[in-house]
């Protein structure tokens, strides 16, 4: 099935949903409205976790091509509805959690004094605490709230003194991090250094910070990532491009990138899934599909690969990317993009 099957077979459910929601109970009557809904729910309940991601993401991105009113507002709250929401959101704290106790395991017995040639000037150690930072920074904002930005320095985060001890405090806080996530109402509002301000955010962010982080350190230690589960790494892309606008430094560069009109291409071979990105207007427009113009170039590869491109993990000459058109604006897109 085609991405832009599942996408368009998910926004008619969703607008099939509101309108039936929507519905005077002299239209449709209430109970046999009830028994549809719940029965969609009680099936849509049942897919894997990794779908009901996916299906989530669908939900809102075809809520979001509406402008703003009721049928935007509406189609919003069909995820909430059938408890997607909630099993999306503590489906992606395990899973966070998993990544992070791989990481421990793979850099709890290595030399701290590795370098990580992924990330320049940076050893296994420093990884390690900047992992675990993040962890403990996290847990700390959805703990307490927080509606306005708190920097990570201005924490009592406590690392261990030896680096080979590092590998362990970040395991703990990890544990820490996901019993708080796990407990907080997804929709709480929070502040985020991202697109979405809401205690969700955070799982989602940890999880993929550390998919990559955990890459930089196999890479470190083996010269290769291990592969990066399809569906984790295109949820890792819909969450990079989601926060490229809201990062100041990025931001700034695409806005100043010179490529307007510019179309990039994305394709990850392994899912069929495609990412347009058309540069113009003071940064980047983008649709999950291709577009209706030729794109000035393109890049392919499997998903989990694109994602540690899009990251600057791989570079682009890599044989494991499949590119066409002008590379000039791969180039400048990642230089632009590189956090």
């Amino acid at each position: 099935m085609s991405d832009a099957l599942l996408s368009t077979l998910a926004e008619a459910l969703a607008e099939l949903v509101t309108a039936v929601e929507s519905c005077d109970d002299e239209v449709l009557d209430p109970d046999t409205a009830v028994t549809w809904l719940e029965s969609t729910a009680s099936t849509l309940s049942g897919l894997p976790a990794a779908d009901r991601r996916a299906l989530d993401g669908l939900f809102r991105a075809a809520a979001l091509r509406h402008p703003e009113g009721r049928r935007r507002d509406e189609p919003l709250k069909v995820p909430e509805g059938f408890a997607l929401t909630e099993s999306v959101h503590a489906a992606t704290c395990e899973a966070a959690l998993e990544q992070a106790t791989r990481f421990a395991a793979v850099v709890r017995d290595a030399d701290p004094a590795t370098p990580v040639p992924t990330c320049p000037g940076w050893t296994l150690a420093d990884l390690t605490r900047h992992l675990g930072t993040g962890h403990h920074w996290a847990e700390h904002l959805v703990r307490t709230r927080a509606t306005a930005r708190v920097l990570a320095r201005d924490l009592p985060l406590d690392p261990p003194r030896d680096p080979a001890a590092y590998a362990g405090w970040l395991a703990a806080g990890a544990e820490a991090a996901t019993a708080t996530l796990r407990a907080a109402d997804p929709d709480t509002p929070l502040w985020s250094p991202g697109a979405d301000p809401h205690a969700r955010y955070y799982p989602r962010h940890l999880l993929f910070e550390t998919v990559v982080h955990l890459a930089d350190a196999e890479i470190a230690l083996g010269g290769d990532a291990a592969p990066i589960a399809s569906g984790t790494a295109v949820d890792g892309i819909e969450h990079f491009l989601d926060d490229l606008p809201y990062i100041p430094c990025t931001a700034e560069s695409l806005a100043h990138l010179g490529r307007d009109g510019d179309v990039l291409l994305l394709t990850a071979r392994d899912t069929g899934t495609e990412w347009t990105l058309t540069l113009g207007g003071g940064g980047f427009a983008r649709r999950r599909g291709r577009g209706d113009t030729e794109p000035t170039t393109s890049v392919e590869a499997e998903a989990g690969e694109l994602l540690l491109l899009l990251h600057r993990r791989y570079a682009a000459d890599d044989p494991r990317f499949v590119h066409s058109g002008d590379r000039d604006l791969l180039d400048a897109w990642l230089a632009a993009t590189s956090l």
